[in-house]
């Protein structure tokens, strides 16, 4: 097991790197890239990816899983960068797939669900970053964050919770016709009691 007090950091090619989800928000994805773009006209891309590195876990053939920053990852590779940082939070390289899978899915470390918000077969996760595909409601619930619509939080995919929420409530037609409505109805309904159970929900309260 990896002592977490002494992190081990290690470049590793972003198109080794193994996805424990089967979604991103493409319009999360767009942002990153235009982050990265703004740092390397600067030159300080090595400074940004210095700031950024991504936890992985360790897995069968000693392939890196990613646990998060699945968005910095499909930015870096559609922007042509070629490795990046990587801390270990975990070797568990010894297990067989299955064996693997199923911890990671026990320990917060998986989210195996589509952009329908169903839950699929572990199978369905794609095996490279670059086979991702998007939730547009991961976007809305990205978004809704930066507006101060929730708090950042440490529960396990806590954006994907928001994003399940909204998807049962804003119609996928709307999300795609207009954006920035859409926005505005989701904001709204960030701070509604009906979303009080949410991670980092931050709605009005009587104290």
């Amino acid at each position: 097991m990896i002592d977490p007090r002494e992190p081990i950091v290690t470049p590793v090619p972003v198109e080794e790197l193994r996805p424990t989800q089967i979604t991103v928000g493409m319009r999360e994805v767009a942002l990153k890239r235009q982050m990265i773009r703004e740092q390397d006209a600067k030159k300080k891309t090595g400074a940004f990816l210095g700031k950024h590195v991504v936890p992985v876990v360790l897995g069968p053939k000693n392939r890196n899983y990613v646990t998060d920053h699945h968005h910095l990852a499909r930015a870096l590779l559609e922007e042509g960068v070629k490795d990046v940082l990587v801390t270990v939070i975990s070797d568990l390289s010894a297990l067989d797939k299955d064996t693997f899978l199923f911890v990671l899915d026990n320990r917060g470390w998986m989210h195996p669900f589509d952009e329908s918000g169903r839950r699929r077969d572990y199978s369905a996760i794609p095996k490279t970053i670059g086979e991702l595909i998007d939730d547009p409601y991961r976007s809305i619930a990205g978004e809704l964050r930066r507006m101060g619509g929730f708090a950042k939080d440490t529960t396990p995919f806590s954006e994907f919770i928001w994003a399940d929420f909204l998807r049962r409530r804003i119609d996928r037609n709307a999300v795609a016709k207009n954006f920035d409505k859409a926005m505005k109805q989701a904001f709204s309904l960030a701070k509604g009691k009906d979303a009080d159970y949410l991670p980092g929900w931050c709605g009005p309260t009587l104290d």
